[in-house]
């Protein structure tokens, strides 16, 4: 069966096409006319071992607001959409990730219960371009669209790129290790028998 979704948001304000394969190697296509985001978002495609296509035309005459916080939204759709029913998910990942001076914990719980953690602070007011606020922005986004329990923390660090590439990188793994299907999970993971 292919995990896999097609998601088109358009608006006023940004117009988003996201394809996205829960079970692909890593390939990214991403133009969102912000560097720094497009590079986050290939550490998440390439370290979660999953295709994706994120191609978002926004209003970034006005901020990066708007484009950043709707390919949250759309993303988490796509995953939603690409999960189907959860039937045999593992449904629960995390990871803990270094890079060079910074840890950074991603949990995700697949369950169907929206909720959102965040704790991690910034030197600066943006780094490569993007405005470090937008990260708890598009993991909100994420989180909610696609109905996931999501909680990150940046455990410590000093450079910010670091902490910002150490969250999407352990959200890539932690939403890998919770897509991964067991065969010894029959329909889904739950007491409730529904997620």
């Amino acid at each position: 069966m292919s995990r896999t979704a097609t998601v088109t948001r358009k608006t006023r304000e940004t117009n988003i096409t996201v394809t996205l394969n829960l079970d692909g190697s890593g390939k990214a296509d991403l133009h969102t006319g912000i560097g720094f985001f497009d590079h986050m978002l290939d550490g998440f495609a390439r370290h979660g071992l999953f295709d994706l296509t994120l191609h978002c035309d926004g209003d970034l005459n006005v901020d990066c607001h708007h484009t950043i916080e709707d390919c949250g939204i759309a993303l988490g759709t796509a995953i939603r959409e690409a999960l189907g029913d959860k039937a045999g998910i593992v449904r629960y990942g995390s990871c803990m990730l270094p890079m060079d001076e910074t840890l950074a914990l991603c949990a995700v719980d697949l369950g169907g219960r929206p909720y959102f953690v965040y704790d991690a602070s910034f030197a600066g007011q943006s780094c490569g371009g993007m405005d470090v606020q937008m990260a708890r922005e598009f993991f909100y986004a994420v989180s909610y669209s696609a109905m996931m329990n999501l909680h990150l923390k940046v455990l410590y660090g000093e450079n910010d790129h670091h902490k910002l590439e150490a969250m999407y990188k352990a959200f890539a793994k932690a939403l890998s290790a919770a897509t991964r299907h067991d065969d010894r999970i029959v329909g889904v993971l739950s007491t409730k028998g529904s997620i």
